[in-house]
């Protein structure tokens, strides 16, 4: 096992029960972690309390946290497992590409780049609207970093299933 982060002040005044360090490390995460959520479920209200369940879950297993990430990281793997959970939940249909009859992959045209001029609200909006398995995919890959065999394996789908997704 090996250690890849030093420990970190507040954690361990957390662990010896210190309030105010908790009050201290929520403020800390709570709004990059609200992000990822509300990024991922796409409804704010479920994102707040995913955050909540989230925090509880952390602080309450703070004894399990080894410092082999940063705690942020640490916390972000709980948010998006929860997002996930609630995701699945809600019974996402993710097509395979492989079982698709009648797909032909066609060659993408070539864009130029300097005719595209998209807003960062229009690009929020379209992935608002995506359909919670596309959302989530692309969430994961493009905003918090996944590759898609990371992706495959949080979702336990196929990997060709997040590439198409």
């Amino acid at each position: 096992m090996t250690i890849v982060s030093q420990k970190d002040e507040l954690v361990e005044r957390c662990r010896k029960g210190d309030r105010l360090a908790f009050k201290e490390l929520y403020e800390r995460h709570c709004k990059a972690m609200f992000s990822t959520c509300a990024r991922l479920i796409n409804n704010n209200a479920e994102a707040e309390d995913i955050l909540q369940e989230s925090f509880i879950e952390a602080f309450k297993g703070l004894d399990k946290f080894e410092y082999r990430t940063s705690f942020g990281g640490w916390l972000k793997q709980i948010c998006v497992n929860r997002c996930i959970n609630h995701l699945k939940k809600r019974k996402i249909r993710w097509t395979d590409i492989d079982s698709m009859d009648g797909f032909e992959q066609t060659e993408e045209n070539a864009i130029d780049e300097n005719l595209v001029s998209l807003k960062v609200d229009s690009i929020k909006n379209a992935i608002k609207q995506l359909p919670d398995g596309y959302r989530t995919v692309l969430s994961l890959y493009l905003l918090e970093g996944y590759d898609h065999e990371e992706i495959a394996a949080i979702l336990n789908v196929a990997e060709s299933t997040t590439r198409t997704q």
